[in-house]
């Protein structure tokens, strides 16, 4: 049975709205105005809240607040109620992030109508989370314990090898595994990172109110930002020579943790699949809807039907050439940049080029 709370100062309204949804066969909470809703919330955890915007101990807006600001809370679907529907206030409420309005007076029809859509489209959500979760559970399943175990054996292995032959070991030799231990570990840390935020942004992708706030993060200077990660993919890849930089710079709506992100496993790739010697190109120019990041590079490049089949997990040709990581880079680049209302493309010739675009909306 789905439960629903309804908070508002009009006795007559509440006790209506409660014989009514109850009849529909919801369980109905009620509260008196927004301070007792909120304890209410936080106690029953409803599946909707229905609340009034004027009332006279803390308002209908001040409510939607202080719930969408606790993770407990934050979820619940949000329907506001009032008699002064104006535009001005709607798209107050819709900032602070409630789902729907319901104009009084309203009708029977209007309201179950309205509980409906908010309901149905909540366990949409929840339901697309889940299916979400369990494809993340089977790839993970399937490829994290070989890619894992991979770096781990060769941390083990010398480990176990200094541990017992140190003192017989000759220093440069000494030097060779203790340097194979930290890239080895460093290829682990990677793994573990990447891992966790595929998994934060797939559970991010469903739930709309995180979305939302995403549009608030800003970048204002990326040029610098996107100078600074390539040359520290460069020096890591020992290719700093290889490296060419074309950057303008304008404000971009992406916030700057998101943004190195994405220049750092684009400009990676770049590195890991070309060969030394050849140029690896960065670029940053004005796009039609916003800023474009342009990564191209000379390697052995995607065919068409490769770049089709982008996705999680996904690593092509692996028996003719051996690949370090989970295949996610590209794939969490494209979804970063699909949650912030951009585009990634590619444009490849197998064994000539490929550039890998992204546009990103200004700010």
């Amino acid at each position: 049975m789905k439960k629903i709370l309804v908070i508002d100062d009009e006795a007559d309204l509440r006790e209506m709205v409660q014989m009514a949804l109850r009849h529909k066969g919801f369980a109905v909470t009620l509260a008196e105005n927004g301070a007792k809703g909120i304890v209410a919330a936080r106690k029953e955890l409803p599946d909707l809240i229905l609340c009034d915007v004027k009332m006279e101990q803390m308002d209908g807006y001040s409510t939607l607040s202080a719930l969408r600001s606790e993770p407990a809370t934050d979820s619940i679907p949000f329907i506001l109620m009032t008699g002064v529907a104006d535009h001005e206030g709607m798209r107050h409420g819709m900032e602070l992030g409630a789902d729907d309005y319901l104009p009084k007076p309203f009708s029977l029809d209007a309201l179950f109508g309205a509980v409906e859509a908010r309901l149905k489209k909540a366990e949409a959500m929840r339901q697309a989370a889940q299916k979400h979760l369990e494809d993340l559970r089977a790839n993970i399943s399937l490829m994290l314990p070989h890619e894992m175990r991979t770096p781990l054996n060769g941390i083990l292995a010398y480990g176990e090898m200094l541990s017992a032959r140190a003192v017989s070991l000759p220093p440069e030799e000494v030097s060779e595994m203790g340097q194979v231990i930290y890239d080895s570990g460093k290829r682990l840390e990677r793994l573990i990172e990447n891992f966790l935020i595929y998994a934060q942004i797939e559970l991010l992708s469903a739930d709309a109110q995180r979305l939302d706030r995403l549009g608030a993060e800003t970048t204002s200077h990326p040029a610098k930002l996107v100078s600074e990660h390539a040359q520290a993919q460069a020096h890591f890849a020992g290719r700093t020579p290889d490296l060419q930089l074309d950057l303008a710079d304008s404000p971009v709506r992406i916030s700057a943790a998101y943004l190195a992100k994405i220049v750092d496993e684009l400009v990676q790739n770049a590195f890991k699949f070309s060969l030394p010697g050849t140029a690896v190109s960065v670029r940053l120019f004005p796009a039609p809807k916003g800023l474009a990041l342009a990564i191209t590079d000379h390697g052995r490049g995607f065919s068409p039907d490769q770049v089709s089949r982008i996705g999680a997990y996904m690593q092509f040709d692996r028996k003719l050439h051996e690949q370090q990581g989970l295949g996610l880079g590209l794939v969490i680049a494209k979804r970063l940049v699909e949650l912030h209302d951009g585009a990634l493309t590619i444009s490849s010739e197998p064994g000539s080029a490929t550039t890998v675009t992204v546009e990103l909306p200004q700010r």
